[in-house]
């Protein structure tokens, strides 16, 4: 006990650092991830692209985590090798993506450089450029999903019995401000640098930068895994086995709050990535005045998600709280899609719901499965979450293409507006979804006695 005592996460100052230093990774991770929304325009004008295929775009980060399970993969692996070899390896191929699709809209692949011929070969009613950023988003959504798991068993390790709920919620945080500054600065640096595709070149430096401060981390892994005698793998006896995804299968409460996930995120990061298009069109705003309206989002959950993770931590309520959070997404949703309503005012309420949610969520699991499992557990959670985000970002540009028959790229570049009223109703319905399983949780919980209502502190069954 003596050992536990004198650990380095015993120290408030060095685990609070070290939570600010594995941050910036998933920080990173979400500003590459939505740097692009406020240069769909932009991309449909120099890469003549439709809303269909900006969603295939968008939905190519899911694909192997979804039809390859690399999630729930690296999951598995996070669990069997450690934090440090598996976030070396993702966090890593998260950056190798980030620059392939930096490359794929350069001047340089434009004007014919490498591979431009052989991605102009194939598929040929898609610009090469949209391809070559579609085989980048693949492999950052290859290292992105695992080193999400990665970020997320690192605050278990060094917060669990702790501030864990306040822990995940500063974690989310930070990583909403790197979308909102996604948001709030890619049109402006498209539009001040000497080309647009400058800011997605920015965008994969900070990926850059991730990487070398995950690496930074693993410095201190190595003196915490010494202090507490744990050695980068796991004993022998609590490797995995296939009957850990059986029991996971299993176990309702896992099962709610994965359904509220694949449904919270299907309501939330593809309506994310259409959003500044949309207040482009249904509202009038400019391009730059989108992204800077579409950031508000973001900048509330920079601040409400830690809010609400202390809130966890000392009053509980996370089941009750992830009502809440999904009956506020639905409402918002309706209301940007059957009215003109002050679209600032909806994008605070739906901050709110985006911070209420994931405070709550992702510390109740740890709640529901054993600490040895949590890699496998999150895994498995992010690759049914790609179920929807790949299809949803292409089912919502199918639907806004065809709810606008007739309108081509020329006319858009000309000023025509798109209607969006069908697009945004299909997230109000995952909206409503999310709030039928977060009651199924609640219910659940009153028998399996997880304690998901109780403070972070509060003795829980196992």
């Amino acid at each position: 006990m003596e050992q536990l005592k004198q650990s380095l996460k015993d120290s408030p100052r060095v685990r609070w650092s070290i939570l600010l230093l594995i941050a910036s990774v998933q920080a990173a991770n979400y500003y590459f991830y939505d740097a692009l929304s406020p240069l769909k325009r932009l991309m449909e004008e120099s890469f003549n692209i439709t809303s269909s295929s900006y969603g295939l775009l968008i939905a190519a980060y899911s694909i192997p985590n979804t039809f390859l399970l690399m999630a729930v993969l690296g999951g598995v692996i996070l669990d069997k090798l450690g934090i440090r070899r598996t976030g070396f390896l993702f966090v890593g191929m998260m950056a190798i993506g980030g620059l392939i699709t930096a490359y794929g809209a350069s001047e340089y692949f434009s004007n014919g450089g490498f591979a431009y011929g052989f991605f102009n070969s194939f598929l040929t009613n898609y610009s090469p450029e949209l391809k070559m950023m579609i085989l980048g988003r693949f492999f950052f959504g290859l290292g992105a999903e695992t080193s999400i798991v990665v970020v997320s068993k690192v605050i278990v390790k060094w917060f669990k019995g702790k501030e864990l709920a306040l822990a995940f919620g500063m974690k989310i945080g930070l990583a909403r401000a790197g979308s909102a500054l996604a948001i709030f600065f890619s049109a402006d640096i498209a539009e001040s640098a000497s080309h647009w595709t400058i800011a997605i070149w920015f965008a994969a430096m900070l990926l850059l930068i991730a990487f070398l401060a995950f690496i930074v981390y693993t410095i201190f892994d190595v003196k915490i895994d010494k202090q507490l005698n744990e050695g980068s793998f796991i004993k022998k006896d609590e490797g995995f086995s296939f009957a850990d995804l059986k029991k996971l299968a299993t176990n309702k409460s896992f099962i709610y709050v994965t359904l509220l996930c694949l449904t919270f995120y299907s309501a939330v990061f593809p309506f994310q990535a259409f959003s500044p298009d949309f207040l482009l069109n249904k509202f009038g705003m400019t391009m730059i005045q989108s992204g800077k309206i579409a950031s508000i989002l973001y900048w509330v959950t920079m601040f409400a998600t830690p809010l609400f993770g202390f809130i966890v931590d000392k009053y509980g309520k996370s089941a009750t709280l992830m009502i809440f959070g999904a009956v506020i997404i639905t409402v918002v949703h309706l209301l940007f899609a059957l009215t003109n309503f002050n679209p600032i005012i909806l994008l605070v309420l739906l901050g709110i719901a985006i911070a209420l949610v994931p405070a709550a969520m992702w510390p109740s699991v740890a709640k529901i499965v054993p600490e040895h499992r949590i890699g496998t557990a999150y895994g498995a959670m992010f690759s049914i979450q790609n179920l929807g985000l790949f299809a949803v970002p292409i089912l919502a540009g199918i639907i806004l293409d065809s709810s606008n028959p007739g309108i081509t790229s020329e006319m858009i570049q000309e000023g025509a507006r798109l209607h969006y009223t069908p697009t945004i109703l299909i997230f109000a319905g995952f909206g409503l979804l999310g709030l039928i399983f977060a009651f199924l949780l609640k219910r659940e919980d009153k028998t399996s006695t997880y304690g998901l209502e109780l403070p972070s502190n509060a003795k829980v069954k196992k």
